[in-house]
């Protein structure tokens, strides 16, 4: 076992934006289909698919593990502490700071995605002293790429990150935003 602790907090609580974004807990679970379980995320994400119950015992589980690793902080994307709305991820890698984000297709058009990626970014800058924060995106995700460009993001000149998922080749681009 390794004896440097994780960046991340054991429990937290972001708010901003007209957002709570929150540890997913096991009241969670029984909403994470509706959220996940949708040809968009299976395209665009690494999210398992089929997304049910089974899947999302495991994600609710690798996502305590990637925190306590200090790998990667998933939070659910809330209005208000309640039911979420998609999910927000900050991961830290050796490309740097990375977020992404899914939200559930009923929820979608209300900005929650450009909204949750400000809060993380804020903390990302504020609590983990980070220079900048990264998106990785494919170029035809056409509402991802709005995301990245409404929140100021701007496209990197890096290498594509190229690679197959789920039977499909892929090729992400790298928007990066810089520390305020």
């Amino acid at each position: 076992m390794s004896s440097t602790t994780s960046p991340f907090p054991e429990r937290i609580e972001l708010s901003g934006e007209g957002l709570l974004l929150r540890d997913w807990t096991e009241a969670d679970l029984a909403a994470m289909p509706e959220l996940f379980d949708h040809p968009d995320i299976a395209y665009w994400t690494p999210i398992v698919s089929p997304f049910d119950a089974v899947a999302a015992r495991a994600r609710l589980g690798r996502d305590r593990q990637l925190r306590a690793d200090g790998v990667a902080m998933l939070l659910a994307i809330t209005v208000d502490g309640g039911a979420p709305l998609g999910e927000v991820m900050l991961r830290r890698a050796a490309e740097g700071t990375e977020l992404g984000y899914a939200v559930g297709p009923a929820h979608r058009g209300q900005g929650l995605a450009a909204r949750a990626v400000r809060v993380m970014a804020a903390y990302a800058f504020d609590q983990l002293s980070a220079e900048q924060v990264i998106l990785e995106l494919e170029a035809e995700n056409a509402a991802s790429v709005a995301v990245a460009a409404k929140t100021g993001f701007s496209l990197l000149d890096v290498p594509l990150i190229t690679g197959e998922e789920k039977g499909r080749a892929y090729a992400l681009q790298t928007w990066g935003l810089n520390r305020p």
